[in-house]
């Protein structure tokens, strides 16, 4: 039962992560999305910036550990994503371009909102 709590847990964090990468593409629909997504987006560029661990990663370790699972080093972003992105290990550089890539990205789509929205008046 925790192992399967704990795999909730990872797919929490994902769909987590794709909200904080791709959430402002709701803001064409939904403007009122963007307050929900920009705090989103701002912290998970703040972890990718500071090098912090986001709180569902020890959450899921400890699900891990109390099944009798275990547990594993680092965080999320380097555990699941960067074995999918990035062969290589997780560096301090990758970390800061991932968190520009999270801020450009949204500052395009928010960029692209606001034109539509200020055109359609």
């Amino acid at each position: 039962m925790l192992l399967l709590l704990a795999d909730l847990v990872v797919l929490l964090h994902l769909g987590f992560v794709i909200f904080v990468v791709s959430g402002g593409l709701l803001a064409l629909r939904w403007p009122r999305a963007a307050w929900l997504h920009l705090p989103a987006a701002a912290w998970g560029a703040a972890v990718e910036f500071f090098g912090w661990i986001c709180p569902l990663t020890p959450l899921e370790n400890a699900l891990r550990q109390t099944s009798g699972g275990g547990a594993y080093s680092g965080d999320f972003v380097s555990r699941y994503l960067l074995p999918v992105l990035y062969p290589a290990g997780l560096t301090a550089e990758i970390q800061m371009l991932l968190g520009i890539g999270v801020l450009a990205t949204n500052a395009t789509v928010y960029a692209w909102v606001f034109h539509h929205r200020v055109r359609q008046r």
